[in-house]
């Protein structure tokens, strides 16, 4: 008897499910960022894909962790923004003041150890250019067509 595969789930529930948590983070950080500050004792672990896109910071500082790194927003952290996909802060790396713009979906793990609140999502998906040529030249190596390289100039008015 042939097994029936699963229903294929085209409304992407997981990753919605991912993106309305990804809303706590920002929820979370919008009241951070109010008058006041961090209520009580609450603090944040944030911790996030360096690769991701939409990640920027020093290169110095990205450089030391070329794959994760946490911040922890407690009690020195300054002009934190969340917006609507990122948010960003000023942090003291090497007693040196340091921005970093992080999109939420780059957030992999938040956890506030005050009440015990954490949450984990997926890891984005990070290419690099080295993987994006590999890609493009394995069809090539396989099929044994040769790339196509198409001019703009073709479709350039004259």
């Amino acid at each position: 008897m042939a097994q029936d595969k699963p229903p294929q789930d085209l409304m992407h529930y997981e990753a919605m499910a991912q993106d309305a948590l990804r809303g706590v983070v920002k929820a979370a950080l919008k009241r951070a960022a109010a008058p006041g500050g961090l209520p009580g004792d609450h603090h944040f672990y944030i911790t996030f894909k360096t690769q991701a896109p939409g990640v920027s910071g020093p290169p110095e500082v990205l450089s030391k962790y070329p794959d994760e790194m946490t911040i922890i927003l407690q009690h020195q952290y300054w002009d934190l923004a969340p917006g609507e996909t990122f948010f960003t802060v000023t942090l003291k790396f090497g007693g040196q003041p340091k921005r970093l713009s992080i999109p939420y979906a780059a957030v992999v793990r938040f956890f506030d150890p005050y009440v015990q609140f954490g949450l984990q999502f997926e890891a984005p998906e990070v290419y690099t250019l080295a993987e994006d040529e590999a890609e493009e030249a394995a069809p090539a190596a396989e099929g044994g067509e040769e790339p196509k390289v198409v001019s703009l100039d073709q479709f350039r008015k004259k």
